[in-house]
């Protein structure tokens, strides 16, 4: 089974935290829309918990070589949404719920039962996101690459695939990554998993202080640190 960071979310991240809204207590009578609403919002629920247990199953195939983190397990409010570090790279994997509706991919636009959800601008968002938190702590520019994968049983159109984002089906999710091969070998794939998984990557301002106290390499003076008596 490939790695989870079980830390809890730190106060401050990469993304600012939302408000919380006010409670709201339901009548103890409820209206017939305020009861679909509760239905509707606990199917929601669950349909989300289903398709993040079938993805971490999928990118599990991947084997042993790969680690995985849950982007909320690390601060960031994006819920389905992985970042992958295996052979093949580094990977922010977006997984989207269309249910039955059918999906239609042409370059940048996805459209979903006739409405144009931002999937791909997210995606790519997040994935540059990353990649300057990466980035920054190793001291050295980490290439992140954004995937949607989409989960459903609707039929998927492809008119056309957007410019530096991966779309996949959610069931061949784990194809998709595998077949990058091996561009990175196990030893940078575990630093990078550390760098992920250490809370100073996350933060926003970074100390520099702190930055320096993190060495990408065991053994190798922390990038920027001035030498003693300079």
């Amino acid at each position: 089974m490939t790695g989870f960071l079980s830390a809890q979310p730190l106060p401050t991240l990469v993304e600012p935290t939302r408000p919380a809204r006010a409670a709201q207590v339901e009548p103890s009578d409820p209206t017939p829309l305020a009861w679909a609403r509760r239905r509707r919002s606990e199917r929601e629920a669950r349909q989300a918990g289903f398709t993040r247990e079938r993805t971490t199953a999928r990118l599990a195939r991947l084997g042993g070589g790969w680690r995985v983190l849950d982007i909320q397990e690390i601060g960031l409010l994006n819920s389905n949404t992985f970042l992958a570090i295996g052979p093949g790279g580094v990977f922010v994997v977006s997984v989207k719920q269309h249910g039955r509706g059918r999906v239609r991919i042409a370059g940048d636009v996805v459209q979903v039962d006739g409405r144009r959800p931002g999937y791909i601008a997210e995606a790519m968002q997040v994935a540059e996101q990353a990649s300057r938190a990466l980035s920054r702590t190793a001291g050295q520019t980490i290439p992140v690459t954004p995937v949607v994968a989409f989960a459903g049983s609707g039929v998927i159109d492809v008119h056309g695939l957007p410019k530096g984002c991966l779309v996949t089906p959610h069931r061949e999710l784990d194809y998709l990554l595998g077949s990058y091969g091996a561009r990175i070998g196990q030893a940078t794939v575990a630093k990078l998993y550390a760098i992920a998984k250490h809370p100073v990557t996350w933060i926003r301002p970074t100390p520099q202080q702190d930055v320096d106290a993190y060495t990408w390499y065991t053994g190798r003076a922390a990038v920027g640190k001035k030498a003693a008596g300079a």
